[in-house]
Formats: structure tokens, C-alpha cells, sequence
């Protein structure tokens, strides 16, 4: 079956579907996105719906337009203050470990293959970084959490890692194809890709909050659509002037996310659909680009060389990059045996495609058959693999990340009427320009005899009465300091049920 206009919405909604209620099989210890690639192959042209599709060209983009929003939305969860412990520590692992990864597989691919050291490096660039997406699917599937700091150290270097993959991918490719190449030009792509992509990404943060907090749309369906303009535009512009595009979006996330905006809530969760419909769309888009066929010509070195990154390279990467970081050698063996390969190289590898290697296709197989081992024999064990080590901690218990901790549902809480003064320092603001206490929800003013749900761009006013909801004393007590100065009144109901209406 060829795809075509008529068939595509059907044939793609179908694949969906599927994918979607494939997903159920993690809680079984499968990952997730092993189901979304064997749904695409299943699908594709040597399986049961010999559906012919093999563009480049497309694929690069969709790939490319995935991860953009993968970013971003990773971007977005991370807490700068849940991951500063390990800001240093996860900063060397994703850049000098994905070196170090690199670097001893493509050697060791160059020492077993028929592939020259160039071409070496380069695959071993592909598969240097990690997918700790699907290493959190699996544990929450099982209700496992992981003791210490070893779960932001992980979110942070998987969010971190895949720029310094592409940045080695784009620079072996620019190397093989250039006949002559000097030691400044290569210093040159190096310092450009990630100082503009470092800089361009602190100003795209910045000014991301900015345009959200002042555009003021009349629709709030708007706002996802123009940060999903703006989170492309980062990469674009970035990529443009030959920075680093995946790190100047990941960047710009990780500022916004730690900043205040409008409708930050349901934003955040809805780019967390954006980022699992991505996901579904691009393994599913990889597993229609695969031949089965062709996997087997590869499987033999394949197996060779993914026993190899799981049990050398990736633990090699690990103890040297940590060497001095004071976790545990269980610690680093959880690590080191976490480093999942998921979808970004063998989209990277579709660069190599793209740049016409001349074995581009066999390392394109070579990288997906390397993926799909890595994702079906460590993702199938980690949850195992962390109870062995004791390292983790029931689900129940672990701690929540600051979207969770927001405000808990489950809790007493306290309910509270409070009367502006004229003297309240809080006059003619906005929520979005106060730091209101974490686990206060201002859940409706009265004005003028008409009552109303605030958002971030709500003007306090004098006399207004504010329905204050917390989920504890002491952030009530917080709030109502910080709203004191003129007369005010008010009113305590303590352990009310909570009936109020979340504002963004």
C-alpha cells in the first residue's frame, strides 16, 4: 500500500490508536516505545500492511520537529532546584560521557568492521545518547521510584545529551564530506554551535516569558499554538546562524519553566501530550523506514556491538564522569546500566542518510538494531535491576517534582476570605508578577458584587475579595503577610472540602 492524501488521515489515526492502547504494556515491564516500532514495522512494507514508505527527506523532518517539542517539553518539567545538586555532576556526564561513549565504540566498531575509523566515530556519535523517557515510563509502570539524586541526574543528562550528540554527529559528517579540514575550522563549528546555542537559548527563555505574559490573547486556545511557534523559531534560528538548536530549546525551556506565566499549568501538561504524540508519530515513522529484512545482515555485529556499549563504553562513561561526584558504585552501576538508546540516534541517523555516506544505510541498521536491543534488554530489567542494587523506593513514597507538589488534593486544606485594603501592596498587580507562597490557589474574586476566576493577568484591585484555598497553615500565613497593609477582614474554614474552580 502506498500512502497518499486520500488514505493518510485514515492510515495514520489507525496507527495511532493502536500505538496509544499498545502503551498499556509497559505496566508488563515492555517498553513503550518498543510497541510504537514494531507497530510501524508491523505497518511498513515488509509486514502485514505493505504500506511503501522510504522518504528522507520526511523523515528528517518529523524526526527533527519531534524532538523539538521533546526538548521543549522536558525542558519545561526540569527544576532547577531539584536538579542544582547535580547540575555539575550531569553537566560532565552528558557532555564528557557522550565523548567518552563515542569515542570507545566507534573504535571498537572500526577494530570488528568493515567501517573506517571516520565513519567509526561518527556511528559511534549516533549512539552516544541516552533516552531516559522510556527508563521513567517503565518505572512508573511499576510504581518504583529511585533513591538520592540519581533520578534528576538522570532527567537532567538526557535532556542535556542529545545536543552534544548531534553536535559530534554534524561534525564527523562535515569532516568525512570535506576533503581538507583545518584544526580552526573545526574549533570554529565547535565554539559556534554551543555558545550561540547557549546564548541564544538564555535570551529565547527570557524572552518566551515575556511575549506570554504580554501578548494577551483573546483565546487561550492561542497560547499553545504561539509557544509551539516560538519553541520551533528557537531551533530555527538558532540552526540558522549555525548554533546548536537542540540545546538553544532545551535552554529556553529550563528558563521558562523556572519562571512564572500565564496559563503555566496547562501549558506545561499540554505540551506533555504534545511531547507523547510526538513520540508516537516519530517511532512510528522509524519503524516504517526499517526493512526487517535488512536487520538480519546486521544482527550478528549488532549484537556484538550493543553488548559492548552496555556493558564497556556506557559504563566507562559513567565511572570517569563521576569519578569524583561522591555517588555509590551501586549508584554508577544503575547508571551505567540505564543509558537506554532510544529514538534520537536513529534519527541522527537519518542525517547520515540525508548527507549521503557512503554507509549511511548500513548504519542506519546497524543503529536501529543497536536501539531496539537496548530498549527491549535494559528496559525489560531496570525496574529488577534497581531492586538488586537497592537503590529504589516504593512509587508511593518518592519524592514529587514541583509541578506535583503544587498543590495536593489529598490534603486538609484551609479556605480563606480575604478583603484588599487600599494599602495592600498587591494593588494594581498581577499574580504573574507576585511570588505568591507555593500551595495557594486564589480561586475567585468578588468585585463589585460580581464574582469571577482570575488568571495571571488580573489586576488586583482595592476592595476586591479574594477566596484564598492552601493546602497548609503556614502558606496561608505566607500569603496573607505578603497581602496585608490596608483593612482588611477575613474569614477561616478550616479543612473545607476543596469545591473552587484552579485558575491557570
Amino acid at each position: 500500500m502506498t500512502i497518499t492524501l486520500e488514505n493518510l488521515l485514515l492510515i495514520g489515526s489507525i496507527l495511532l490508536i493502536v500505538s496509544v492502547f499498545f502503551s498499556k504494556s509497559s505496566k508488563y515491564g515492555i517498553p513503550t516505545v518498543v510497541l510504537f516500532l514494531l507497530v510501524g514495522m508491523l505497518a511498513g512494507a515488509d509486514g502485514v500492511g505493505k504500506i511503501n514508505f522510504f522518504d528522507i527527506h520526511i523523515s528528517k523532518f518529523i524526526g527533527t520537529l519531534a524532538l523539538i517539542l521533546i526538548l521543549f517539553s522536558g525542558g519545561l518539567d526540569t527544576r532547577i532546584s531539584d536538579i542544582r545538586p547535580v547540575l555539575a555532576r550531569g553537566a560532565i556526564l552528558s557532555t564528557l560521557g557522550v565523548v567518552i561513549t563515542a569515542v570507545t565504540t566507534g573504535l571498537f566498531i572500526h577494530l570488528i568492521s568493515k567501517i573506517n575509523l571516520l565513519e567509526g566515530l561518527l556511528l559511534g556519535a549516533i549512539i552516544s545518547s541516552t533516552d531516559a523517557a522510556s527508563v521513567f515510563t517503565i518505572l512508573r509502570a511499576k510504581k518504583t521510584g529511585l533513591k538520592g539524586n540519581i533520578r534528576p541526574l538522570l532527567e537532567l543528562e538526557s535532556g542535556s545529551n542529545d545536543p552534544m550528540a548531534y553536535f559530534l554527529t554534524i561534525f564527523f559528517i562535515f569532516i568525512i564530506q570535506t576533503e581538507s579540514v583545518t584544526i580552526w575550522q573545526l574549533a570554529l563549528i565547535f565554539f559556534k554551535q554551543f555558545f550561540f546555542g547557549i546564548v541564544f537559548g538564555g535570551i529565547m527563555g527570557f524572552a518566551i516569558q515575556w511575549i506570554i505574559n504580554k501578548i494577551n490573547l483573546a483565546v487561550d486556545g492561542l497560547y499553545p499554538v504561539i509557544l509551539i511557534a516560538l519553541a520551533v523559531f528557537t531551533f530555527a534560528f538558532c540552526d540558522f546562524i549555525g548554533g546548536n538548536g537542540y540545546l538553544a530549546v532545551y535552554i529556553s525551556a529550563c528558563i521558562l519553566g523556572n519562571k512564572e506565566f500565564v496559563h503555566k499549568r496547562s501549558l506545561t501538561k499540554h505540551f506533555d501530550g504534545q511531547a507523547w504524540l510526538m513520540q508516537i508519530i516519530m517511532f512510528l515513522t522509524l519503524g516504517l523506514l526499517v526493512y526487517p529484512d535488512q536487520l538480519t545482515h546486521v544482527a550478528g555485529i549488532g549484537l556484538v556491538l550493543s553488548f559492548f556499549i552496555i556493558l564497556v563504553a556506557r559504563p566507562l562513561a559513567v565511572f570517569i564522569s563521576l569519578a569524583f561526584s561522591g555517588f555509590n558504585f551501586r549508584s554508577k552501576l544503575f547508571l551505567s546500566w540505564v543509558g537506554l538508546r532510544g529514538a534520537v540516534p536513529v534519527i541522527l541517523s537519518i542525517y547520515v542518510l540525508d548527507a549521503k555516506i557512503p554507509e549511511g544505510p548500513y548504519i542506519f541498521n546497524l543503529v536501529f538494531f543497536i536501539s531496539l536491543i537496548s530498549v527491549l534488554l535494559q528496559g525489560s530489567t531496570i525496574s529488577w535491576f534497581a531492586k538488586i542494587l537497592g537503590i529504589s523506593v516504593p512509587d508511593e513514597i518518592r519524592k514529587k517534582s514541583a509541578l506535583e507538589t503544587e498543590f495536593d488534593y489529598t490534603r486538609k486544606t484551609v479556605r480563606e476570605e480575604i478583603d484588599l485594603g487600599s494599602g495592600s501592596p498587591i494593588i494594581d498587580k498581577t499574580p504573574i508578577k507576585l511570588n505568591i507562597p507555593k500551595g495557594i490557589f486564589i480561586s475567585m474574586i468578588i468585585r463589585d458584587d460580581v464574582m469571577f476566576i482570575p488568571n495571571g493577568t488580573t489586576i488586583f484591585c482595592s476592595g476586591d475579595r479574594l477566596t484564598v484555598i492552601a493546602n497548609s497553615s503556614d502558606a496561608l500565613n505566607e500569603f496573607r503577610e505578603m497581602v496585608q497593609g490596608g483593612t482588611q477582614k477575613s474569614s477561616n474554614l478550616l479543612n473545607n472540602p476543596l469545591i473552587s474552580v484552579e485558575p491557570d
